[in-house]
């Protein structure tokens, strides 16, 4: 059997909960990791919630510092809009050492909804 475990350092960008604003993750150390997976997951969405998430990155973890990944930096595509009960990923391949994820309401009431970010290919295995 393979081992997958040791070589994926998994963190909480956004909790699973109802989501009724936008919400920015704080920022996500790629340092020592050479990949990184954006997991997406939804569930119900109340009163038309419409939300998007994009990924940001940046040298720093100055907020400022932040800008949005171009499409040569992703591996896929964020949906135009969340889908209820639906699970979506985005990889990384930009070379900056920190990224964050933007779940941005555009209309509506709320979604449930979490962001989780997998880094991978550690420069140092096993990880914790």
């Amino acid at each position: 059997m393979k081992d997958l475990h040791s070589y994926l350092s998994p963190i909480a960008a956004l909790i699973p909960a109802v989501q009724a604003a936008t919400a920015t993750s704080a920022a996500i150390d790629l340092q020592s990791f050479n990949s990184a997976e954006v997991l997406i997951q939804t569930g119900a969405i109340v009163g038309a919630g419409d939300f998007t998430v994009k990924m940001q990155h940046s040298d720093t973890t100055t907020s400022g510092d932040f800008a949005d990944t171009a499409a040569a930096d992703r591996l896929g595509a964020f949906p135009a809009s969340l889908v209820a009960d639906s699970v979506y990923r985005v990889g990384y391949k930009g070379g900056k050492r920190y990224i964050r994820t933007v779940a941005t309401k555009n209309g509506g009431t709320s979604i449930i909804a979490g962001i989780s970010v997998l880094r991978g290919h550690p420069t140092d295995t096993p990880v914790a």
